[in-house]
């Protein structure tokens, strides 16, 4: 699974990256917040599963989920230059992430990188 999370400044690039990653997105399970999925689902037509949005709790439950074992990749663009008050639970996520080895692309360069690994060779 992979989970997908974009601050309200990063949707358009989440979005493009979707859209650029699109063949591997619908060969996945793909799990977002609920205004990141909502985008996915509305622009691009992609099957993902929403939990609640970030400042709701839903950062916490990709977390759980990261800590479960169920999520290959996460992809959480952020934004660093706007204070966000559920960053507790950011850094929860980024913590779990860490501790389970799991990766997690934060920008979308990195997330490039890592969509790319995980795409099938041709």
């Amino acid at each position: 699974m992979i989970a997908m999370i974009a601050h309200d400044g990063t949707k358009d690039e989440m979005l493009a990256l979707a859209e650029e990653f699109r063949e591997l997105l619908d060969e996945e399970a793909v799990v977002a917040t609920a205004t990141t999925g909502s985008v996915l689902r509305c622009e691009l037509e992609l099957d993902v599963r929403c939990v609640l949005s970030g400042p709701l709790g839903g950062d916490l439950q990709i977390g759980s989920m990261v800590a479960g074992g169920f999520v290959k990749l996460v992809i959480f663009l952020r934004d660093p230059l706007t204070p966000n008050p559920h960053d507790p639970d950011i850094q929860a996520l980024m913590k779990v992430c860490d501790v389970q080895r799991v990766p997690l692309a934060t920008n979308v360069a990195t997330a490039r990188l890592c969509l790319a690994a995980l795409a099938p060779v041709v």
